[in-house]
C-alpha cells in the first residue's frame, strides 16, 4: 500500500508536485515513497557534503527522470548520489563543479585506453565544455544525466565518442602533430608586408612552436585552451574552476607569458638573429596570439 495521506511538505508531496499532473496518481501509488526519498536525500547530502543543493532543486531533477513506469524498485535502483551531483553541476555550483572534475573528469583517462597524453588532455577540456556549460537557453548537458546508472559510466561513454568525433574529423590530426607549414600559416597575418614567418624560417618557428606548445604545464594549456579555443570567459572560468577571477586572470596572464618566453629562449637558441629581428618577430607573435592560440591548440 502507497503511504497516504502525505503530509504537507513531506518529501512525497513536493515531488508530486514537480512531476506531471498527469503521472501524479501513478508517482502517489509508490510504497515507501517518502522513506525512499529521504535515504536518497541523506545519501546525497552524505557524499557530497560541502554542495549546496536544495531539497526542491534536487527532487524538480528527481521529477524530470522518472520513467514512465515508475515504481519503488526503479526509485530504489535510482543513482541518486550522482544525480545530486549533476544536478548542482546544471545549476553552476562551484562546489559541485569542482567535485564533478575531481572524482569523475579525473577518473575518465584511465577508462580510454592508452592514447596520447595531449588527445587525452582535449578529450577532458572537451568534456568540461560539453556537460558543464549552458546550451543557449537550455541547461548543461550534465543536466540530461537520469541515475539509471552510475555517472562515471555516463561521463566516459560521452568521452569515448569524443574520442571517435577527433579520430574522424577531416583533415584532424594529434595535438602539437600538425606539419610545420600549417603551423606557420596559423600566425600568418595575411600581409605580405608584414609576414609573421619569412619563407626561410618557416618550418623552424614551427617546429619550435610545437615543442613550446607540448612542454607547457598541463593546467596553463588547459586554460589556455579553454579560453582561447573554446571562448570561455573569465567569469565561465570562475564557474568551472571556482577561484577567484583576479587569481584566474594571473594564471591566463603567466600562461600567456610563459609562451612567449619559451619561444623566444627557444627561437635564440636555434637561429642566428639580431636582438631587434628577433623582438620584432615575438611582437608579431604576441599580438597574434589570442587569433592564433585555439588553432594551434586545436
Amino acid at each position: 500500500m502507497s503511504e497516504t495521506p502525505e503530509a504537507p511538505g513531506s518529501l512525497a508531496a513536493l515531488l508530486r508536485a514537480y512531476v506531471p499532473l498527469e503521472r501524479r496518481a501513478r508517482v502517489a501509488e509508490v510504497d515507501g515513497l517518502e522513506a525512499l526519498l529521504a535515504g536518497h536525500l541523506a545519501a546525497a547530502r552524505a557524499a557530497w557534503p560541502t554542495v549546496p543543493l536544495t531539497v526542491e532543486s534536487f527532487l524538480r531533477h528527481v521529477a524530470r527522470h522518472l520513467p514512465d513506469e515508475v515504481t519503488a524498485e526503479t526509485l530504489r535502483q535510482l543513482h541518486a548520489t550522482d544525480l545530486y551531483l549533476a544536478c548542482a553541476c546544471a545549476e553552476g555550483h562551484p562546489q559541485a563543479l569542482r567535485a564533478f572534475d575531481q572524482h569523475m573528469l579525473q577518473r575518465v583517462p584511465a577508462k580510454l585506453g592508452a592514447l596520447p597524453a595531449a588527445t587525452l588532455d582535449e578529450v577532458l577540456q572537451v568534456l568540461r565544455s560539453r556537460l558543464l556549460m549552458n546550451r543557449g537557453e537550455a541547461p548543461p548537458k550534465v543536466a540530461d544525466y537520469s541515475g539509471r546508472g552510475p555517472l562515471l559510466a555516463w561521463v566516459r561513454i560521452t568521452a569515448a565518442r569524443i574520442v571517435g568525433e577527433l579520430a574522424n574529423r577531416d583533415g584532424r590530426q594529434e595535438l602539437f602533430d600538425e606539419p610545420p607549414e600549417a603551423l606557420a600559416r596559423m600566425l600568418s597575418t595575411a600581409d605580405p608586408e608584414h609576414e609573421l614567418v619569412r619563407r626561410d624560417s618557416r618550418d623552424l618557428l614551427a617546429d619550435v612552436l610545437r615543442k613550446v606548445l607540448a612542454s607547457m604545464p598541463e593546467r596553463e594549456r588547459a586554460l589556455l585552451r579553454l579560453h582561447h579555443l573554446h571562448g570561455f570567459t573569465l567569469d565561465r572560468l570562475v564557474t568551472l574552476y571556482g577561484e577567484s577571477r583576479s587569481g584566474l586572470q594571473r594564471q591566463l596572464a603567466h600562461a600567456r607569458e610563459r609562451l612567449l618566453k619559451l619561444t623566444r629562449a627557444e627561437l635564440a637558441s636555434r637561429m642566428r638573429m639580431e636582438g631587434s629581428e628577433l623582438e620584432s618577430l615575438l611582437g608579431l607573435v604576441r599580438s597574434r596570439l589570442d587569433l592564433s592560440l585555439g588553432t594551434l591548440l586545436g
